[in-house]
């Protein structure tokens, strides 16, 4: 190429003295020097760019990478699907033992595992008692079905259910939810269910419990009818 360029020049200015052709010359490699000098400063400038459009596009699929590597981060974040999310539905079963927490109410006690209950994404149940994973608001329900006719020897004219919390922080039971219905004349047959369900905010570590005015008039024979839950929003 440099042949070339110096033909061409010698044959355009045959009268050229040396000197001249070699400031020529000289001039010709400045030249090639400032295109070359161009071509990388253009490269500098289009690789970076070319490499943010790139990571720029993967940012979902890292993101959902790391949703799916360390589930816990949603949790804080509020960005946990509705599969993840925590959520527990208990059914009525037979009650051997009328448990109480202090001058409360009794405790029912309830199925987590048979039939229509379960216990997902570690909101679990242990001593009577659903025990909350992640904080947040959840929407927590119980209904309670009783049912007659009451013992002559019973002087209740009506019945009561309580959703109660408990916290480490603060033992002490608190009531979230309550109902009470006024019962028929004693002696007859009747049935009575009461339904709650509400929004909440709980913390990790809270649990949660159903208590009843008489434990002995819950029906427990049929699993829908008396049952208690809660799921994150």
């Amino acid at each position: 190429m440099d042949r070339g360029a110096e033909i061409t020049m010698e044959e355009v200015a045959p009268g050229t003295n040396p000197a001249a052709r070699m400031h020529l010359r000289e001039d010709l490699k400045r030249i090639r020097c400032a295109v070359l000098l161009c071509l990388l400063s253009v490269l500098v400038l289009v690789l970076p760019i070319a490499y943010l459009l790139v990571g720029h596009l993967r940012v979902p699929s890292s993101s959902a990478n790391i949703l799916t590597t360390f589930p816990f981060f949603p949790s804080v974040t509020g960005t946990l699907s509705s599969a993840e999310k925590p959520r527990a539905h208990l059914t009525v079963k037979k009650q051997d033992v009328t448990t109480t927490t202090g001058n409360h109410m009794p405790i029912l006690q309830w199925e987590d595992k048979r039939g229509l209950a379960f216990t997902k994404n570690n909101l679990s149940y242990s001593s009577n008692s659903l025990v909350i994973p992640v904080s947040g608001d959840y929407y927590v329900y119980a209904q309670v079905t009783f049912r007659g006719p009451i013992e002559n020897h019973s002087k209740q004219n009506s019945v009561t259910e309580i959703i109660t919390k408990v916290t480490d922080s603060y033992p002490v039971p608190t009531k979230l939810l309550a109902g009470t219905k006024t019962l028929s004349e004693n002696g007859n047959n009747w049935i009575q269910p009461i339904y709650l369900g509400a929004v909440v905010s709980l913390k990790v570590g809270d649990r949660l419990m159903v208590n009843v005015s008489d434990i002995k008039l819950v029906d427990y024979t049929k699993e829908h009818i008396t049952f208690f839950g809660a799921f994150l929003l």
